[in-house]
Order: C-alpha cells, then sequence, then structure tokens
C-alpha cells in the first residue's frame, strides 16, 4: 500500500532518483531551460524551486544546503551571482512547464521546464501588456475629463 507516500518515484530507487534530480536541476540552472518528460519535470519542479528559494539569502549555510543537494560548485556559484539576483523579486514559482506533445519511440508525455525569468518572449509579452490602461490611468483620465468640458460648456452659456 502507498500510504502517506506522496511524491513520484519516478521507477528508480532512491539513490539514483536523488542523483537524476540533481543532474536535471544542474542542467536547468546552467541551460535555463531542459527538454525531459512531464513526470520527470514535475519532479524536477519540486525539488529545484525549494533550492532557488534558499539562494535568495547568500549566507554560508544556505551555500552548503544547496551544494550538499546539487554537488557541482560552478552551479552553485551561478545560482547565488547570477539566478537569485534575476528572481529577487519574485514570490515563487520560479519554473515553468510548457508540454510539447508525445515523443516519437514510446509515446511518453514530453516537455521543457524553464526558468521563468530567462524567457525573452514570455518577458516581451508582460511588457507589452503592462503598456496598455491601468486602474489608476483610467481613473485619472475619466476625473480630468469633466473638469476639462466644464468650462467650455460655461463659455457656451454665457455668449
Amino acid at each position: 500500500m502507498r500510504h502517506n507516500k506522496k511524491f513520484n518515484h519516478l521507477g528508480r530507487t532512491a539513490s539514483h532518483r536523488n542523483a537524476m534530480l540533481a543532474n536535471m536541476a544542474c542542467s536547468l540552472i546552467k541551460h535555463k531551460r531542459i527538454t525531459t518528460t512531464v513526470a520527470k519535470a514535475k519532479a524536477l519542479k519540486k525539488f529545484v524551486e525549494p533550492l532557488i528559494t534558499r539562494a535568495k539569502d547568500d549566507t554560508t549555510n544556505s551555500r552548503r544546503v544547496v551544494f550538499s543537494n546539487l554537488q557541482d560548485k560552478n552551479v552553485v556559484t551561478e545560482l547565488f551571482k547570477e539566478i537569485s539576483v534575476k528572481i529577487a523579486d519574485r514570490p515563487g514559482g520560479y519554473t515553468r512547464i510548457i508540454k510539447t506533445g508525445n515523443r516519437l519511440g514510446d509515446n511518453a508525455e514530453m516537455c521543457f521546464i524553464e526558468l521563468v525569468d530567462y524567457n525573452e518572449n514570455m518577458a516581451k509579452d508582460k511588457v507589452a501588456k503592462k503598456a496598455t490602461r491601468t486602474r489608476r490611468s483610467k481613473k485619472a483620465a475619466v476625473e480630468t475629463a469633466p473638469v476639462a468640458e466644464a468650462p467650455v460648456a460655461e463659455e457656451a452659456k454665457a455668449e
């Protein structure tokens, strides 16, 4: 029975699964996007997001904790120097999973998992959406419009 065994074992022993997730996390941090199966991507998301959160505060203890999980000095340095600076204001949700279809050989569901702040295409869409009206500017436009029309109406009545 599987009572209280909530994470996906991925058909591997514990040591194999931990090594695989550590390698995938290192590849994700190095390349910012990797292609894998959906099950592995979901497991990787649960593995790597707490490490990225830990990287927000650059202390010796947090570096040691992250290194004990990743086992790659260069990746830990990149995580603390570059990625933590870019995601400093984000409250969570550092990765995105986008499904790409099924693999030809065994019909496994494939996807790519990427770091959210490193996709330039999605960032451009966000900037374009923010350039549109916001609630505050809409309110300001409504408030200024009647004030500008009122003197014109009074001048028309005076003549």
